[in-house]
């Protein structure tokens, strides 16, 4: 027996072929703490996180891990995984666009205009274990 989907009226999927589909995909991925914030990463991803004092071209190890999923089974840490790593590329150190921020007290002749560049580093992750 098989069942079909039906998306807007416009094509129809059968269900057997959309399953295999998701089951070839091999989706690997790990939620990691970064600086206090929480990244879904695969490898081969790029990430852009808060500025890291690291050198461009240096190898990183983020030891955080609290989520681990393959394609067969999902790993949840409490609060962590031990001994699960996730290594990445630093390629570049970036800022981000200039937010202004303006204060105006109107009929006080009140007014101030400050910048604001946020610094970013671009990771590329190489491997989950």
């Amino acid at each position: 027996m098989t069942f079909k989907i039906i998306f807007c009226n416009l094509f129809v999927l059968n269900i057997d072929t959309l399953m295999k589909y998701f089951e070839e995909q091999e989706v690997m991925f790990a939620v990691v703490e970064i600086q206090g914030k929480q990244y879904k990463l695969s490898p081969n991803d790029t990430v852009k996180v808060d500025t890291l004092p690291n050198k461009v071209g240096d190898k990183v190890t983020f030891d955080k891990v609290i989520l681990l999923s393959d394609d067969k089974k999902t790993t949840i840490g409490s609060p962590v995984l031990s001994g699960h790593t996730v290594t990445a590329k630093i390629l570049d150190h970036i800022r981000d666009d200039k937010v202004v921020v303006f204060k105006k007290k109107r009929r006080k002749g009140y007014q101030v205009k400050r910048g604001h560049r946020q610094g970013y580093t671009t990771l590329q992750v190489e491997k989950i274990s």
